[in-house]
C-alpha cells in the first residue's frame, strides 16, 4: 500500500487545539476499529505519519477512512 495515498489535511485550530484530518484508501478504512479510538501505535501501523502528540479522538461513523487528529495548542 502506497503511504501516497493517505490524504493529510491543511492544520486547523481553535482556542485550544490542533487539528487536522487523515483520508484513508478504501483498502485500509476496513481495518480502522469501529470500537474504539485508536492508539498512536495503531494508527502508525496502518501507515499514518505525523510529529508526535496528535491524537484519535473521535470517529465520524459515516466516514470510516477519515480520521480525526487533535493535539492540545501550546501554553503561552
Amino acid at each position: 500500500m502506497s503511504k501516497k495515498q493517505i490524504y493529510y489535511s491543511d492544520k486547523y485550530t481553535d482556542e485550544e487545539f490542533e487539528y487536522r484530518h487523515v483520508m484513508l484508501p478504501k483498502q485500509l478504512s476496513k481495518l480502522v476499529p469501529s470500537s474504539h479510538l485508536m492508539t498512536e501505535e495503531e494508527w502508525r501501523g496502518l501507515g499514518v505519519q505525523q510529529s508526535q502528540g496528535w491524537i484519535h479522538y473521535m470517529i465520524h461513523k459515516p466516514e470510516p477512512h477519515v480520521l480525526l487528529f487533535r493535539r492540545p495548542l501550546p501554553k503561552d
